[in-house]
């Protein structure tokens, strides 16, 4: 059963790999990167200190970061444990595809889809009541993610893995902010 998931999720990646055109390179190599998404970042602190009061922009701030801190350790902790070759470091089928980033660490699971669907869920939850249009964050996590196969650097099962572990963080923490933080900032808002 995990060998025929294993080939799967081999000749899918290299399918979906193989559908990248060479004119497109430039953009995917863009998006794959995470300094281009700054201002992504910078919109939801702004939206942050727009649409709360202070005290509390600076705590759904610091559970973000808390997040980001977390997610960043399972992933890591998860790479390192299952030390799965990314496809580009996979020498059956390193020569069929097409390879625009080349990292030598490991791939399952996808650190950028974990992080990007885990801070886009928070975000969304925070933000959904306010601003109307937030849906649109969503954006993001499903390019970066996407990125990851067209530059040849993930399987579509470490990004399917890492896009739902990335939910599910982002509502871990969502639910942890409104357990133990919100019932706080009420009290001191009365």
């Amino acid at each position: 059963m995990l060998e025929k998931l294993l080939k799967w999720d081999r000749d899918t990646f290299v399918y979906l790999n193989g559908l990248g055109i060479e004119k497109y390179d430039g953009f995917w190599a863009t998006v794959t990167n995470i300094t281009t998404w700054i201002p992504l970042f910078i919109l939801f602190l702004v939206l942050f200190y727009l649409k709360f009061s202070r005290k509390e922009a600076l705590y759904k701030f610091l559970m973000v970061l808390g997040l980001i801190v977390f997610i960043t350790a399972i992933t890591h902790w998860t790479k390192v444990s299952v030390a799965r070759l990314r496809p580009n470091n996979t020498e059956e089928i390193n020569t069929l595809i097409r390879i625009l980033k080349s990292p030598t660490d490991y791939s399952f699971f996808s650190g950028h889809a974990s992080s990007s669907f885990s801070i886009t869920v928070i975000v969304f939850l925070f933000l959904k009541e306010k601003v109307k249009w937030s849906i649109l964050f969503f954006i993001w996590p499903i390019l970066f993610a996407m990125s990851r196969i067209y530059v040849g650097v993930h399987f579509p099962i470490d990004i399917i893995v890492g896009a739902i572990v990335g939910i599910l963080s982002g509502l871990l923490f969502y639910w942890l902010y409104r357990k133990f933080i919100a019932p706080d900032l009420a009290l001191s808002h009365p």
